[in-house]
């Protein structure tokens, strides 16, 4: 499939890693890095090693999950530089999920004022969405990437042969995304992705969500218009993903918890955007083919909105939203009061 440009860099797709070896040789680089975790290590790494035409090279080891993407990780990959010989004229090649490329993102971004990296996206989550756009941040204090920065990498390369080495639960995870650029940009998209199975996702659609998003940032690199649609469900969503690391023995995923957000701010949509009810009942419809649904206890309510207060796409202390006018298009800057995001909470409850 052809190569997307995005901003000043190319998002490479399927082809063997050819033009990583070649982008390799023509840079010549003083050091290489692969920072990966205990997963993509197993099972990922040797796959790419053995495409690739290096000899010589240094590994990062971090230890997986959203709990870990914080200071004292980012850190210790700092300290790992420092100790290799990092200089200036060296190479980061982050290998796996979105908490690989967002923390090695921001890690050498910020390392002596700033190395190259590329993403090599292992998942589907981070395919279509953490591959493009230049966004690196870690958390803190269980706010989601309150912390980062845009950089852009030199470059991504995408295998979707990583995905065969995923479980159901990362796989649906990564779908959650895709549905989004659909409800968000391209009605027909989503409802193609109504017949798609998400444990057997044809290149095609991850190559057409791309090109959704890149549309997107092209236009506004630094989100300071356009690219918020990217954040509809993500609101209320992030919040439940932080409130579920925090409180749960098997936190949500990503996407499972931005599938809540999505229906909760899809509801928001008829109460402020003009949404139908009948795409209402058609995304609601939509979510529960794909997705359980997770208890959220009356309870919470209050510490989730504290989460949503401190969301960093809030402006002057109100709480920001994108959302829906129908399915394939998404308004942005829509403050919600707390009243309002209540409600939402108890549309999820009872739908």
């Amino acid at each position: 499939m052809e190569t997307i440009q995005s901003n000043a860099y190319p998002v490479v797709f399927n082809d063997d890693f050819a033009a990583l070896n070649t982008f390799l040789a023509e840079k010549k680089y003083s050091k290489v890095f692969f920072l990966v975790d205990e997963n993509s290590e197993k099972h990922c790494l040797p796959l790419l090693l053995s495409k690739l035409d290096i000899t010589e090279y240094d590994l990062i080891e971090v230890t997986s999950g959203e709990e870990n993407k914080n200071i004292d990780f980012c850190i210790g990959i700092w300290r790992m530089l420092i100790d290799f010989g990092a200089d200036r004229n060296s190479l980061l090649i982050n290998v796996g999920g979105g908490v690989i490329t967002d923390m090695g993102g921001f890690a050498a971004s910020t390392f002596k004022r700033g190395i190259d990296f590329v993403q090599v996206p292992t998942t589907l989550l981070s395919q279509v969405d953490a591959s493009v756009g230049g966004k690196t941040g870690i958390d803190m204090d269980h706010l989601k990437n309150i912390i980062g920065m845009f950089a852009q990498p030199e470059a991504v390369f995408i295998d979707t042969n990583f995905l065969k080495t995923l479980p159901k639960k990362q796989l649906i995870s990564g779908f959650a995304e895709m549905l989004k650029h659909g409800l968000i940009a391209d009605r027909n998209y989503f409802y193609l992705l109504k017949t798609a199975s998400p444990e057997n996702i044809l290149p095609s659609l991850i190559h057409h969500s791309i090109q959704l998003k890149n549309n997107v940032v092209l236009q506004d690199p630094e989100e300071k218009g356009l690219r918020k649609i990217l954040n509809f469900g993500h609101t209320i969503g992030h919040a439940v993903e932080s409130f579920s690391l925090q409180n749960d023995v098997i936190p949500l995923s990503h996407g499972e918890a931005i599938v809540i957000g999505m229906i909760c701010e899809a509801f928001l949509s008829t109460q402020k955007t003009g949404l139908s009810e009948a795409d209402l009942q058609e995304i609601v419809a939509t979510f529960k083919t794909f997705y359980e649904k997770h208890t959220i206890k009356e309870a919470s309510f209050p510490a989730l909105i504290e989460l949503m207060k401190s969301d960093k796409k809030n402006t002057s202390g109100k709480i920001n939203c994108s959302l829906l006018t129908q399915i394939g298009q998404c308004a942005i800057d829509c403050f919600c009061t707390e009243d309002e995001l209540y409600n939402s909470l108890n549309f999820y409850l009872n739908c």
